[in-house]
């Protein structure tokens, strides 16, 4: 039996059988004989087709893992002709970094589109007038500082430059705001913003960066004109008041539907302030 398996194994495969065994088109091993990339066992006498042997697949196998994972002709021929055990681990370990990177993004991509779907849903479902307690989980936010002197040009070239230093990809595609301090709130300085911020997909301990606490949030909305935000902080302390709730930290503000709307007054900042306490 063992060795009817090893003549079985050692007879020759026409090259679109061949092919169809690894899932290719025929053209594919034309095109690698041609290059030089990867040669039939042995070329028919009688007719000139190209036959291969089974005993060819691991090898063609490795070619199709490098071309899948985008590894160019030029760099897989040089493999091929240098074919090791520690070039391949190498060459390997390359991809799997560079694949590492791929899944981080699709993962931040994945996050940024449900941030959106998030916001569209509430949008839908939202009460402008309502102010809410809801639970957020801890946040790690790029901030820059800002005064209120700032220009706006200002504004978008500092936070810019952060969105490519810690290669968040585009600006627009982040979740993105201000921070005013409660404190400031408090005072009816409502022009102290003193940071604006972009969300990093994924919690990561970074040196500089500001972390936003998990736990308890007032949240509130507001429509329209940004002159008359004071009139809804003034509505969220006189809430907090009422309710014996403590606000601290920052209150964090974020357009929620500006890719909805074509008018300034139609604009929604959704404002999320932490609690320091129930009672």
């Amino acid at each position: 039996m063992e060795n009817e398996n090893m003549s079985e194994k050692d007879k020759l495969l026409t090259i679109g059988q061949f092919a169809a065994l690894h899932g290719i088109n025929k053209k594919t091993l034309m095109w690698y004989d041609e290059i030089g990339l990867f040669k039939p066992a042995a070329i028919n006498p009688e007719n000139g087709y190209r036959c291969y042997s089974y005993h060819q697949s691991p090898i063609l196998e490795t070619i199709l893992l490098l071309r899948e994972l985008d590894v160019s002709v030029a760099e897989t021929q040089d493999f091929m002709q240098h074919r090791s055990a520690e070039n391949l681990k190498n060459l390997l370990d390359q991809k799997i970094a560079e694949l590492d990177l791929q899944l981080m993004h699709l993962q931040a991509v994945r996050k940024t589109v449900s941030n959106h779907r998030q916001n569209m849903e509430t949008l839908l479902t939202m009460d402008l007038s309502k102010i809410s307690i809801v639970e957020k989980e801890k946040r790690c936010l790029v901030t820059v500082d800002i005064d209120p002197y700032i220009t706006f040009e200002k504004e978008v070239e500092l936070i810019t430059a952060q969105t490519s230093k810690y290669q968040l990809g585009r600006l627009h595609d982040a979740s993105y705001g201000s921070m005013i301090p409660v404190e400031s709130i408090q005072k009816r300085d409502y022009a102290n913003y003193t940071k604006l911020f972009i969300e990093i997909p994924f919690l990561e301990h970074k040196k500089g960066l500001h972390i936003q606490p998990g736990g308890k949030y007032l949240r509130a909305f507001h429509k329209g004109d940004w002159d008359k935000i004071p009139l809804r902080y003034q509505e969220i302390l006189d809430y907090a008041r009422r309710e014996g709730i403590t606000l601290c930290g920052y209150s964090y503000e974020k357009g929620i539907n500006e890719t909805v709307i074509d008018r300034v007054e139609d604009y929604i900042i959704q404002i999320e302030i932490p609690l320091a306490s129930l009672t």
